[in-house]
């Protein structure tokens, strides 16, 4: 009888351990997922940052929330269908080279590996972005990179860059998309991130600038597609030219844009 209860005791015991250890992970899941929620409204724009995996909550939290800069910029208007539009903001490499190539801006792009790539804007500013999140309407970043300018030292830092698109037709009937961005900038040099704050007015406009002229690109390539698609087409196909693939979106893009009636099938 006594080793009867002492197996039942026993095996008790390792169900009740066998229990605690498989609600462990979902309780520290949890608990990390609590610390580190994030505001959905910033700068008075809807963001679904509740949808972003812990690991970046947890990171995008000390930026947001220590920020040294803070900015919205928008809504800005870009003369594009949607589709357009996101595919020149989700192929960055293609878009940087023919921002430089049709004298818009010294920006150049590198991909380095799927989940990121480096952008610079030829005045100082470079970086990696990792996109973070993406639907139709949202593009969620985390920017790690550095300034080197007139107006201080070389200074490093993060951001988190929240982009909200809304597809409208313009005053002409033109498809078009309005694009507001909200960034936070954090500087790893707390002397100079205290600086920067007291001077804001005079150095953190430059700083947002800088930062925000990656993200400013489709924008630009946008307006040149409207207004010279003769000069788009040769730039993208000019020795060297762009992979085959995005010059046969160009090609499909510029005849939907300006010859709608017999535009071809074109894929973002």
């Amino acid at each position: 009888m006594n080793r009867l209860r002492w197996a039942v005791r026993r095996t008790s015991v390792i169900a009740l351990v066998m229990t605690v250890q498989l609600a462990m992970p979902v309780s520290d899941g949890r608990a990390e997922s609590d610390r580190c929620a994030l505001a959905s409204q910033h700068a008075g724009v809807s963001f679904p940052l509740d949808q972003v995996e812990s690991a970046w909550s947890c990171r995008f939290r000390p930026i947001i929330g220590h920020y040294t800069t803070a900015t919205k910029i928008g809504p800005m208007r870009t003369p594009l269908p949607e589709q357009i539009f996101l595919y020149l903001l989700d192929h960055p490499v293609m878009t940087a080279a023919l921002v430089n190539r049709l004298d818009l801006g010294l920006y150049k792009a590198e991909q380095r590996g799927q989940q990121e790539f480096w952008a610079t804007d030829g005045e100082g500013t470079e970086g990696i972005i990792h996109p973070v999140f993406q639907d139709r309407t949202t593009r969620l970043y985390y920017a790690h990179g550095s300034h080197d300018g007139r107006l201080l030292p070389k200074v490093t830092g993060q951001a988190v860059v929240l982009l909200r698109l809304h597809p409208v037709m313009d005053s002409r009937g033109i498809e078009s998309i309005d694009s507001t961005l909200v960034a936070y900038l954090r500087l790893d040099n707390r002397v100079l991130s205290g600086l920067l704050s007291l001077l804001h007015p005079l150095i953190g406009n430059v700083m947002n600038r800088q930062l925000l002229k990656a993200f400013d690109a489709a924008r630009l390539l946008g307006g040149a597609m409207r207004e010279h698609p003769e000069r788009v087409l040769f730039e993208a196909t000019d020795p060297p030219a762009l992979p085959d693939e995005e010059v046969a979106f160009l090609k499909a893009a510029l005849v939907n844009l300006h010859n709608p009636t017999r535009s071809p099938s074109y894929t973002p």
